[in-house]
């Protein structure tokens, strides 16, 4: 009040307070958003520019996975034992730096993003979840890094299997930016695929989905990710079934997670997962009574109380 006051004394306008339930107008809600996707895209943009000083180095690492024919197998040709590296176009390498430097500015800058994106949704939980905003960060990173990982571990892999289909007596000739973008794409598909679980979990500590009702979508779910798998690797089963295990059972993992999580909550809060319309179980055992206790006027004796302890109007 103070401070509206002084405030007002001098000229400014008051500050809104914040709502502790988080509720806002539709306008502060899409300015907060604004502000937060303007702190993750400087953020993207402040480690591409760091990493198009080392965009040559990062490139390197990024097409290491590909087979790369030697001096004498490219004079031949080797039917798809390897491939030769090329890069076409005058703006091809210009763009390949950007590419690459804008995957490392996403893959680095992970921590920002991911905490700015809870911070937006942060404001709509009860005090008591709010608490789990580190454990976001500190959970989500990893997967994600975790996902871009195994990404360019399975590449290796599967890319030679590719090159074996290759007709025989031809040559592969593979563009820089083709390699790129297949790196690329898999490394943000895995990584945010390694997101699903953190997601399945804080839906249901926000106490929008149950944990056995995440266990009922099981048979949706695994052919949605066997879907997802298909759509983004590489065309060979190794590459799908690769991701398709390791996502469903983080997706078993976070059931199991959840199903423990609403246990805990049903012993803390039996009606509490009841819904407004519904009842809770009321106790109708009955219960012993005691006998009547005596009444009567205060500072009465034994000899002055009324007759079995009961006044005259009774």
């Amino acid at each position: 009040m103070l401070k509206s006051a002084r405030r007002a004394a001098q000229g400014r306008k008051p500050k809104r307070e914040r709502d502790p339930e988080g509720r806002m107008p539709l306008a502060e809600h899409l300015r907060e958003l604004r502000n937060r996707l303007a702190v993750a895209v400087l953020a993207i943009l402040v480690v591409t520019a760091v990493a198009m000083v080392f965009a040559k180095d990062i490139m390197n690492i990024l097409t290491s996975p590909l087979p790369l024919c030697t001096e004498e197998e490219a004079a031949a040709a080797t039917g798809g034992g390897c491939a030769t590296v090329v890069q076409q176009g005058l703006t091809s390498p210009f763009t390949t730096y950007i590419k690459v430097s804008m995957l490392a500015g996403v893959v680095i800058a992970s921590p920002v993003w991911i905490y700015q994106f809870w911070a937006f949704v942060a404001p709509g939980l009860h005090q008591h979840e709010k608490k789990y905003t580190r454990a976001v960060v500190a959970v989500g990173v990893p997967l994600f890094l975790a996902g871009v990982y195994f990404a360019h571990w399975l590449l290796p892999r599967a890319i030679p299997v590719l090159l074996q289909f290759t007709a025989d007596d031809a040559r592969n000739l593979v563009d820089v930016s083709d390699i790129l973008d297949l790196t690329v794409r898999m490394a943000i598909a895995f990584g945010v695929a390694f997101e699903l679980p953190l997601i399945l979990v804080m839906l249901n500590l926000g106490g929008v989905v149950t944990g056995k009702r995440m266990l009922g979508w099981w048979r949706g779910m695994v052919l949605g990710i066997c879907i997802f798998a298909a759509a983004v690797t590489p065309t060979d089963v190794m590459s799908m079934v690769a991701l398709a295990v390791p996502v469903t059972g983080l997706y078993f993992l976070a059931t199991g997670i959840s199903l423990l999580n609403d246990y805990r909550r049903r012993r803390r809060d039996p009606d509490g997962g009841l819904s407004p319309d519904e009842a809770s179980d009321l106790d109708l055992t009955p219960s012993a009574l005691g006998a009547p206790e005596e009444v009567g006027p205060a500072g009465d004796t034994g000899a002055e109380r009324r007759p079995r302890g009961f006044d005259d109007v009774t």
